[in-house]
């Protein structure tokens, strides 16, 4: 009941959290308990590893405040500017510091000075993000062979980090090693210097036997520091495995912002059928980037055997797939052949999916497409104005698709939509605004949810009432139904003129060539297969929420889209303990976690979230009808006026989710009974020697690997 009226007392919005004493903190203090903000102070010298934990910041929502070394104006790092004191009781400002490297201000800083007394006093974590291996870090100086490129290490987690932050991972640490051409990574392997109060959390072989730590935690004059000794940037996965658990250790798991891996798969044009591409006109003949109609037609549909595969993979591997249907694909394919076996079975198995409304034809739903040249462009009338494709037609696609769907008894979340090719939508350069009679259909029709496409648009928007769910398209392309086609199709992108390619990636300022063509029997398994399995893991391990998608025709003939989708899936399992499943949300609650999250980080962005910690509590204040995203210690309870319930749910080791005030209240209280670790005092540490800035980052962390079919995905060729 204590607790329960202290909450009723604070200010609406407010968040509580019942939390033990910081470390250092007497049991009876004689002057108040500090507060502790719920902010990271970020110093950066703009490099590659300090900017990767700002990323992953940005990502989760958890607010920093960051001082840029390189701007003559920067403020100067003060016992002030750390901390002062609201309504007489002392106020740290930031619960952890991240600082490029051991020491980036030089010897005998007073800055250094400075921060080493405020998180002496305050219990405050610090990260460095990229130093090297000495005493003064806690750690034995490298041997011969230590000092080097770790690309393709095999690094591990240690007993210790499984038992703390970086328990969600299963163990391995894989280095990136995608160019033999360029150096990716370069670390500092060493194990603890004598007498050094040093634990490691990731490890690597040293060449001469043992193993030497990459990752560890080094506890110092009552301080503690996690000490980074390798190089890396926010793209690389070794970064990204890593990264969940340098935010939990340096916030000791309570902190504003949450991540989970999502994956989720839509397949569109489920019962229609999908143009075959030409490997002579290097075209999709009955699709409109064949000039002058060339070509015969050739369409690929799913079977009934393509459909029960589909079902059983689904079951097996426990992934959700999402059912994009045009319903008139299976109405056209029994009125000419007298039945549907496909859309028999699908149905039967209706409940083994979840069903997204993709309009009953699959028409364009944007301007009135003038197809007489490639590229297409827009029709206009005798005064020159576009002409659009009418709200009337709009309406009816989505209208009578539905109806479709409610007839066959679909578990169908009405308020999603997918238009064709995403159109409707605008389409750069061809028609650079939506469609003025999307919104009003979008509106008469109650949908909420609108697919589009990603490498177009990634941020979410409004489409008049509704809001869009940007979509991943997988580098599998709509067209092609066999392994053989995929690999001619992305030749034609990939290749130069002179290997006999299209010569559009010469120009494209997104992607790069091959250095020769694929094999056309080899090249997807060898090539493809990797190359677009780990972007989509890549997208996976970033807390990316966005759904990826791929056609009905990747699932037909060579079912090219199971390697990839296996890929994924497989490499996921192998880095991750079973207490970070994959996340496989349909599109609305996609949609409503990107609207929650864009909303939050808005006001985190704006400085309208304030976050604090005093004693046992922490309080946090957002604007009305912003709810808050918090990551908890296990065992946390959101305390209600009659009882408790427990507090989000468990993903990583740790409680995480949104919070809003209970019915009645006007803030939200929670216990948290997990205590944070405490630093233990060991021997005094000296100023570290000025070679510590000068640490060697390789090209392949300076400037990300070059985009192209191994990193980035052109803009969709999907309908």
């Amino acid at each position: 009941m204590k607790n329960t009226a202290r909450a009723a007392a604070l200010a609406a919005g407010s968040l509580l959290l019942t939390l033990t004493a910081p470390a250092g903190a007497s049991a009876a203090p004689a002057q108040p308990q500090p507060r502790v903000d719920l902010r990271v102070l970020l110093v950066s010298d703009g490099g590659p590893a300090v900017e990767a934990v700002r990323a992953e910041l940005d990502a989760q929502g958890t607010p920093y405040t960051r001082v840029d070394l390189n701007s003559a104006g920067r403020p100067v790092l003060t016992a002030a500017f750390l901390a002062d004191s609201v309504g007489g009781r002392p106020r740290a400002k930031f619960q952890a510091v991240v600082l490029p490297d051991a020491n980036p201000f030089g010897s005998g800083s007073p800055e250094l000075a400075a921060l080493a007394a405020y998180e002496q006093r305050y219990g405050i974590p610090q990260v460095d993000a990229y130093t090297w291996a000495n005493p003064e870090a806690g750690l034995g100086y490298p041997e011969p062979g230590d000092s080097r490129s770790l690309d393709g290490v095999r690094a591990a987690v240690t007993e210790a980090g499984r038992s703390g932050p970086f328990g969600y991972l299963r163990g391995a640490v894989p280095f990136e090693d995608s160019s033999p051409s360029v150096s990716e990574s370069y670390g500092f392997l060493a194990a603890p210097a004598p007498g050094a109060d040093f634990t490691p959390y990731v490890d690597a072989p040293l060449a001469g036997g043992g193993r030497g730590s990459l990752v560890g935690e080094y506890r110092h004059d009552g301080r503690r520091e996690l000490v980074v000794t390798f190089a890396y940037n926010q793209y690389q996965q070794q970064f990204r495995l890593l990264a969940r658990g340098i935010v939990d250790w340096m916030t000791q798991g309570i902190h504003l912002g949450a991540s989970r891996h999502h994956f989720t798969v839509h397949v569109d044009d489920v019962f229609a059928a999908d143009d075959r591409w030409d490997s002579t006109l290097n075209c999709t003949p009955g699709d409109i980037d064949c000039a002058d109609g060339g070509g015969e037609p050739d369409p690929i549909r799913m079977t009934a055997e393509d459909a029960a595969h589909a079902r059983s993979w689904s079951r097996e591997h426990g992934l959700t797939l999402d059912l994009v249907y045009n319903g008139a694909g299976s109405d056209q394919y029994r009125e000419q052949e007298g039945g549907d076996p496909l859309a028999d079975r699908l149905l039967a198995d209706r409940a083994d999916y979840r069903w997204v409304n993709h309009t009953y034809e699959h028409p364009f739903l944007g301007c009135v497409q003038d197809v007489s040249a490639v590229p297409w462009k827009c029709a206009t009338d005798a005064s020159g104005a576009v002409r659009y494709v009418p709200r009337s037609e709009i309406s009816q696609q989505i209208s009578e698709n539905r109806r479709w769907g409610q007839k066959a008894k679909l578990p169908l979340n009405e308020k999603e939509l997918v238009t064709g090719e995403h159109s409707g939508l605008k389409v750069l350069p061809q028609q650079p605004a939506d469609n003025p009679n999307l919104a009003p259909a979008l509106a008469e029709n109650g949908i909420g949810w609108l697919g589009s496409d990603n490498s177009r648009e990634p941020a979410q928007r409004s489409a008049g009432s509704a809001r869009t769910v940007p979509r991943y398209p997988m580098n599998i392309f709509y067209n092609v139904g066999r392994a053989e086609e995929q690999v001619d199709e992305y030749n034609w992108i990939y290749t130069r003129r002179a290997d006999g390619g299209s010569g559009l990636c010469e120009t494209s300022p997104v992607t790069t060539c091959l250095d020769a063509p694929l094999d056309t029997a080899t090249g997807y398994q060898d090539r493809i297969v990797p190359l677009e399995s780990a972007l989509a893991l890549g997208h996976v391990l970033s807390g990316d929420v966005r759904p990826h998608f791929i056609h009905q025709s990747n699932l037909a003939e060579d079912r090219i889209a199971y390697p990839v989708l296996e890929k994924v899936l497989s490499s996921y399992a192998s880095l991750f303990a079973a207490n970070t499943p994959l996340v496989n949300p349909r599109m609305s609650d996609t949609g409503e976690e990107l609207r929650k999250r864009a909303a939050f980080q808005d006001a985190v962005r704006a400085n309208k979230v304030t976050a604090y910690r005093v004693g046992e509590t922490v309080t946090v204040q957002t604007p009305a009808g912003v709810e808050t995203l918090a990551t908890m210690p296990a065992g946390t309870r959101q305390y209600l006026l009659l009882g408790s319930t427990p507090f989000g749910s468990a993903y990583a080791g740790r409680l995480s989710g949104w919070v809003s005030p209970a019915l009645l209240q006007g803030q939200v209280s929670l216990n948290v009974p997990d205590a944070p670790l405490a630093p233990a005092a060991t021997a005094s540490r000296a100023q570290l020697p000025a070679e510590v800035r000068k640490l060697p980052v390789p090209q392949g962390v300076r400037k990300q690997a070059a985009p192209g079919p191994a990193r980035q995905a052109p803009p969709s060729r999907g309908r």
